[in-house]
């Protein structure tokens, strides 16, 4: 059963709910920065998880300004499309709302549990960082969001390896890092997709959904598919299977390059 932290109260609690109906997410994003773009990360990745325990889930974003732009970020980097209001439940028995929120949690309505995400900040120089208008070198510069969403995978990758109550501090080498271990990681599924599929190993299973049920333990889910793809005697489709399955909630696009290899 995946459990979360409330912010609220400190204490854990159940995502699912109790009773039957649907589980209303609601993303809070004040801006359009990279802790807005971690807090509807999060929140993708939290219906996802509901998904796969078989709970129905649906999503919504409540932004003060640049609503628009928020959702085509969001679908860049493969977050889940977000309905258009609070109505679309009505008669479907809404049965909990999780609110997915940065650190400010001020004005955040006082039902259900507050899913807490730390901020992520761009710590480097470089090509994310946009030059301020007219040439000037003073102060800080604006943060250049289409340059980050070049490679829009590897940004995903490198937010979800960063405990969710732990600031995520990005920067070029970062981004490059998660690149590579994407680009192993798909080149590696592609190769295992050519032998005999293999079920996903039992106590693989377990593992994966212990990580993602410890409160979207995300790091977790990764360090198991790194041992998984290192682990000696394993059938190189059940490998492939593992990423498979873990893809669907990492959203990682692992099989893109089926059928590149020779």
């Amino acid at each position: 059963m995946l459990r979360i932290l409330d912010a609220r109260t400190g204490e854990p609690v159940s995502a699912a709910p109790a009773r039957r109906g649907l589980t209303r997410i609601e993303a809070y994003a004040a801006g359009l920065d990279l802790t807005a773009l971690r807090v509807l990360l999060t929140a993708d990745v939290l219906v996802r998880a509901l998904e796969l325990g078989g709970t129905p889930v649906w999503t919504i974003l409540t932004a003060p300004r640049r609503h628009a732009e928020l959702r085509q970020a969001a679908t860049t980097l493969a977050v889940r499309p977000f309905e258009d209001g609070r109505d679309l439940a009505s008669g479907l028995g809404e049965a909990q709302v999780i609110h997915v929120v940065g650190a400010d949690t001020e004005g955040i309505p006082g039902e259900g549990p507050l899913l807490a995400v730390a901020p992520a900040v761009w710590t480097g120089a470089g090509p994310a960082v946009a030059d301020r208008p007219g040439g000037s070198p003073d102060g800080p510069r604006p943060l250049d969001l289409p340059a980050l969403l070049d490679d829009p995978t590897a940004l995903r990758l490198a937010l979800l390896s960063v405990p969710r109550n732990t600031t995520a501090r990005l920067d070029a080498d970062r981004l490059g890092e998660a690149a590579r271990s994407l680009a192993r990681w798909r080149q590696a599924v592609a190769g295992w997709a050519r032998q005999p599929s293999r079920p996903v190993p039992d106590a693989v299973r377990a593992r994966l959904r212990a990580a993602w049920e410890d409160d979207l333990d995300l790091p977790g889910v990764l360090d198991v598919l790194r041992d998984v793809g290192s682990a000696p005697g394993l059938p190189d489709g059940a490998r492939f299977e593992t990423y498979v399955y873990a893809d669907r909630l990492l959203a990682l696009d692992l099989a893109r390059d089926l059928g590149s290899l020779a």
